[in-house]
């Protein structure tokens, strides 16, 4: 699994250009699902199983699309001014390097502070070609880019860039491989432009019409020092979340995630996060109301080069996931 990671995480596939990450993700799954589509918005759509009398139509979500930029405004010395694609802090840009679709690369600059106790500005930064004039700049306006940093495997952890949410988009690769029987007909989507509003997730969980959604993604961590005060960490299980600026979690969901993890001895969390959000709140809102949680996978450092993750809570929420499909749904009651 780590190989896969890997591979994911290394693509750049920042919101609304997620081509190049789709084209991975579909040869990995491809045989191995029942159908496939991609829709209007570019949302890759695979089914797996039919329902039986027992089972439900569930939708299963994991957003491909990542933070980036695109660039705004090419001087005559051929630096790049741009402005962000999601959630990017100036802080965390200073130094790094970007990559666009073409494979052309950057690196982040900032011009000379003023005022040097005060933090940059996306204003204030830009991103150095190695050329000396507009002419030779190998990027136009308006193309764009994402962050670029290598994966690194310390063994219990893993540190890349784009662990939001391609760690998601692993668990869910791996457990449709591993999918078997099921009560249920599974639709393992994997989404665009999640990091700009859950547009993709949007589209998707309209035209699916789930009785059952759950999102896959990462959450933040409160055990770094004078970190955020979270009772998530890392190394100590996958988080069932309860709540996050987006979405009030169905409790009957939450309980029936508990209640399969104490039942076969998977460590879990309980989270509580106070900003941030998922496609779980696209998946619970559309047409007349949708059951929906989300399932988590601890990250420190989130929106940053280097997201980490525990390869274990990694590996226990696929294995979560796969017990949640195997059996029958009965929410609202003790299993």
């Amino acid at each position: 699994m780590k190989a896969l990671i890997q591979k994911l995480v290394e693509i750049p596939g920042p919101s609304g250009s997620e081509n190049l990450i789709r084209q991975v993700i579909r040869q990995e799954i491809e045989p191995y699902a029942d159908e496939i589509n991609i829709d209007a918005l570019g949302n890759l759509i695979a089914t797996k199983g039919d329902i039986s009398e027992t089972g439900l139509k569930v939708m299963l979500v994991a957003h491909m699309d990542e933070i980036g930029i695109i660039l705004t405004h090419i001087d005559e010395a051929g630096f790049g001014r741009f402005t962000t694609i999601g959630g990017v802090s100036p802080v965390n840009c200073v130094g790094g390097r970007v990559r666009f679709l073409d494979g052309t690369s950057g690196v982040i600059g900032k011009e000379k502070a003023t005022n040097t106790h005060n933090p940059p500005t996306i204003e204030e930064l830009f991103i150095d070609f190695g050329v000396s004039r507009r002419q030779e700049c190998p990027v136009k306006v308006g193309d764009v880019a994402a962050f670029d940093r290598p994966f690194i495997d310390l063994g219990a952890r893993l540190v890349s860039k784009a662990m939001d949410d391609r760690i998601g988009v692993a668990v869910l690769v791996d457990t449709l491989k591993r999918f078997q029987k099921s009560p249920h007909q599974v639709y393992f989507v994997f989404s665009v432009q999640e990091e700009v509003g859950v547009r993709g997730a949007t589209a998707a969980a309209f035209g699916v019409d789930p009785d059952l959604g759950l999102a896959i993604d990462v959450t933040d961590t409160g055990d770094t020092p004078k970190g955020s005060k979270m009772e998530v960490s890392l190394g100590k299980g996958l988080a069932i979340k309860i709540r996050d600026s987006g979405m009030l979690a169905d409790p009957r969901v939450v309980e029936w995630m508990i209640n399969r993890a104490e039942k076969e001895e998977i460590p879990y969390q309980r989270e509580v996060l106070l900003k941030g959000g998922t496609d779980g709140r696209a998946i619970q809102l559309t047409r007349s109301g949708v059951p929906a949680g989300c399932l988590s996978i601890p990250c420190r450092y989130i929106h940053t080069p280097s997201e980490m993750v525990d390869f274990q809570d990694v590996q226990n929420a696929a294995r979560l996931l796969l017990e949640l499909l195997q059996n029958p749904v009965r929410l609202g009651y003790a299993e």
